[in-house]
């Protein structure tokens, strides 16, 4: 792999701050953190930074770090196995080259990024523990 772990570990911990948020399920509650056990942390707002982050790390990457996080995903979701860690990068390379998407957006788009990422780590034989 290209990508250092402690990246990879990094935007880990960034996909689950995004993968908790939800939508607004009291927009006028009027009570304030402590009432309410600060859970309006786990609300998606506007101004909320977190996804922005992700994009940030994402775009810090190079081209080889980012086929690796895609390649982590294929691994991770089942789509590949480890052995075939070659061909998964070969296949992220084709992706960002065909797609109109964003890697940023469509790592984003994944519910559940932060485990296919960790699962495919695993499946690496590494880990972020």
């Amino acid at each position: 792999m290209d990508i250092a772990l402690d990246k990879v570990c990094e935007l880990i911990i960034r996909a689950r701050a995004i993968d908790v948020k939800e939508g607004i399920t009291d927009p006028a509650s009027g009570s304030n953190p402590t009432d309410d056990g600060s859970i309006d942390a786990l609300t998606a707002s506007p101004d909320d930074a977190t996804e922005e982050e992700v994009r940030d790390v994402i775009a810090g990457l190079n081209d080889d770090e980012r086929a690796d996080l895609i390649a982590l995903v294929y691994i991770g979701r089942g789509d590949m196995e480890p052995e075939e860690w070659g061909a998964a990068v070969r296949l992220a390379r084709e992706r960002e080259d065909a797609s109109s998407i964003s890697t940023a957006d469509w790592l984003i788009g994944i519910p559940n990024l932060a485990d296919l990422l960790d699962e495919g780590l695993n499946a690496m034989g590494r880990s972020c523990v």
